[in-house]
């Protein structure tokens, strides 16, 4: 269905993405989710968005190959580098590693972070539960600071950028090095979302003013299975060692704290701002400020079935992991309990920090 929301503001005209966001309007479904080369590579010197040397758009490489038009669709990109399908093998060959929450930096969905292998809290950065979604780990080789992101279909280049320049940033002073990108997620699903968010990902990815080397493309087809004649995602979630940069497939039963209020920015509209929410130099996780619009008529929402819920808040209801009714559940009802999060969740425009405790893994709330 096309999206009936009458306020123009509050789709904002996006593709769906892994969740559907609910209209203001009691019964009617919103279509849309949200709604070789070296990183130093303008001048000798240069590690900025903006000096003198920086005034050439960038490439985007495939192992050191420069490609300078995105593909229109996954097959040619695959049938045009091969060699990526023999990552992409490998990569689904792997079990899944339980990852625990000692060392555990959990990245949920339109959030980013970044961290160095020094970090004293952080070794893993992980993320799951994608299925259209993207998931992108980032790593420059010679300082080894590492990003992280979990992709839907909202505006990529913001992300991609803040990423990027945090990378360039923690790797000042160290020899030039490359940025090497691994990309994980979506499949073949029968509506075409999966394709639509990597084709806008890598052509985001295209127009950087860093260059960027993809090493891992396990999207779409790679990342796919057919079950009793249904394709289902491989590889759900990843995590990427810091101090290695070993990528593995991944699960995460601990994903940090208050996710019912990140989650919460999915299913209302006008909210489609990634959060970086990681301070490796601090060692501080941070959560919000934010708002989103109230959600009407929730309380009807949770009276629904995890079946309803399951149908109408997911852009692939088929596949979805076990839990997800549940957190969709829990969310709703973090909205019911706080439809103005910037008065009630953060009255004083602060974000909720939390500090790794080093036994237990547990994220311990700080005061600001």
């Amino acid at each position: 269905m096309e999206c009936l929301v009458s306020s123009a503001e509050q789709c904002g005209g996006r593709r769906p993405g892994r969740r559907w966001c609910i209209s203001a309007l009691v019964g009617v479904w919103c279509k849309q989710a949200c709604s070789g080369p070296p990183l130093l590579s303008r001048g000798s010197n240069c590690n900025c968005f903006n000096c003198s040397n920086c005034n050439t758009r960038m490439v985007l490489y495939i192992a050191g190959t420069p490609i300078d038009t995105i593909p229109q669709d996954l097959r040619t990109l695959f049938q045009l580098y091969p060699h990526l399908k023999e990552g992409a093998r490998h990569l689904c060959s792997l079990p899944a590693k339980c990852v625990g929450p000692v060392g555990l930096l959990y990245v949920s969905q339109r959030e980013l972070a970044v961290t160095v292998p020094h970090d004293r809290n952080v070794s893993v950065l992980g993320t799951d539960d994608c299925t259209t979604c993207h998931m992108a780990v980032f790593r420059h080789t010679a300082s080894g600071a590492t990003g992280l992101t979990h992709l839907d279909s909202c505006e990529h280049e913001e992300p991609l950028q803040t990423i990027l320049q945090r990378i360039a940033e923690l790797s000042k002073g160290y020899p030039a090095g490359r940025v090497q990108l691994h990309i994980v997620g979506g499949y073949r699903d029968s509506r075409g979302v999966s394709e639509e968010v990597s084709l806008s990902l890598l052509n985001a990815l295209s127009k950087s003013p860093y260059e960027v080397d993809v090493i891992t493309c396990c999207l779409g087809e790679l990342n796919t299975i057919t079950r009793d004649g249904m394709n289902w995602p491989v590889v759900y979630g990843v995590g990427v060692n810091v101090e290695t940069g070993e990528l593995f497939p991944a699960t995460f039963p601990d994903k940090g704290p208050d996710m019912a209020l990140r989650h919460a920015r999915f299913y209302t509209g006008g909210h489609q701002q990634f959060l970086d929410i990681y301070d490796c130099q601090q060692g501080l996780l941070r959560i919000g400020p934010f708002n989103y619009e109230p959600l009407r008529k929730v309380d009807l929402w949770l009276q629904q079935s995890d079946k309803v819920l399951l149908k109408h808040l997911s852009t692939s209801p088929e596949v979805e992991p076990p839990h997800f009714a549940m957190q969709a559940r829990a969310s709703l009802k973090y909205i019911q309990e706080h439809p103005f999060p910037a008065s009630t969740v953060f009255p004083d425009g602060r974000p909720h920090f939390f500090r790794k405790d080093q036994l237990s893994g547990q994220w311990v709330q700080i005061s600001s």
